[in-house]
């Protein structure tokens, strides 16, 4: 018997459209759901794409009475953690309050399996810098807040008789699809592996490390990188394990171990085979000293086997799509 379809929301951006293409890959039935604001529609490679916005209750309606949907993966939202300390109620409105409008289409239209995209931000400062699916959450900006809200609201709709749901936990996603179909083009990106393959092709005059006196081996941040690959396979392992009945959980996604500022931009200077242009800045407020993931329980219930798990290749698939931004390569797409 041939599976419903899925919507997936903000399926047009860096993740979601690595998500949608692994499931395009597998045979399944796509519907994007995406206004584009950050998002590509050359990144969509399967299915409908629908140009709107998440928040939409009419919207969300009519797809949902058009297409025989059963099951919602949800990325769309505002990402940038700066962003939300200065405007906390963009993030409370699109990241909380069309998530719950998302929801309550959800469950009046009998959607069965729910697969949310949240974040380590949750975590805030975790004493010493690991964090396992039941340490404590304590978000320390509303960009974590606003993510931490919707994993409640899914877990006490799950209670009332809503979906089944997984609420995913991402560290620090980087790296791009490794044949060159899609990549990240996020305009002002600040994720670190971006950022500094952008200075390594010119975009950006140079990289900045915020902090050099945490008390780490070299005295950078330390942080656990996943590659994008790995972290969308999770979540097609997330779909099988709700289709055969698993109960909903959160899970961390990481690779369980970090590596330090420093690594990384020695990495990039490896890969390009040139220096990068660095400076040194005072610490950030609120950057912990380490962040890494306590990470066999997703091993453990979705059976996920991680194929990236290396820093240069994540730091190679990242720079090859820069590069091909940097060329103006019409097989890439960028912002205007």
């Amino acid at each position: 018997m041939r599976n419903k379809k899925l919507l997936v929301t903000g399926g047009a951006g860096y993740i979601g459209s690595h998500v949608v293409r692994q499931l395009g890959e597998a045979g399944e039935d796509v519907v994007t759901l995406d206004n584009l604001c950050t998002g590509f529609r050359e990144a969509v490679t399967a299915g409908e794409l629908i140009v709107g916005e998440t928040g939409d209750a009419a919207l969300l309606d009519r797809i949902f009475a058009e297409h025989d949907i059963d099951t919602v993966l949800h990325f769309a939202a505002h990402t940038i953690v700066p962003e939300s300390v200065a405007d906390p109620l963009k993030y409370y409105r699109n990241n909380t309050c069309s998530s719950r409008t998302l929801l309550e289409a959800a469950q009046k239209h009998g959607v069965k399996h729910f697969v949310f995209s949240s974040t380590a931000a949750v975590y805030g400062i975790p004493p010493g810098g690991k964090a396992a699916e039941d340490s404590p959450t304590g978000p320390i900006n509303p960009y974590g807040t606003s993510k931490l809200m919707t994993e409640w609201m899914l877990r006490d709709l799950a209670v009332a008789g809503g979906p089944s749901y997984v609420a995913l936990r991402y560290f620090n996603v980087a790296g791009c699809e490794p044949t060159g179909t899609i990549g990240q083009s996020t305009p002002k990106a600040t994720l670190l592996v971006k950022v500094a393959c952008e200075a390594a092709t010119g975009k950006r005059p140079g990289v900045s490390i915020f902090g050099t006196d945490y008390p780490t081996p070299d005295g950078t941040g330390l942080r656990d990188y996943i590659h994008v690959e790995d972290l969308a396979s999770a979540h097609l392992d997330a779909l099988t394990y709700l289709r055969k009945g698993g109960e909903s959980t959160t899970l961390n996604c990481g690779y369980g171990h970090g590596y330090s500022v420093r690594e990384v931009l020695q990495a990039v200077e490896k890969v390009n085979g040139a220096a990068l242009t660095i400076s040194e800045e005072a610490r950030r407020a609120g950057d912990p000293p380490e962040l890494v993931a306590v990470a066999e329980k997703v091993r453990s219930v979705l059976g996920w086997q991680p194929q990236y798990d290396d820093l240069e290749t994540i730091v190679r698939t990242s720079l090859e799509w820069e590069r091909k931004i940097a060329a103006r390569d019409p097989g890439a797409y960028w912002p205007d």
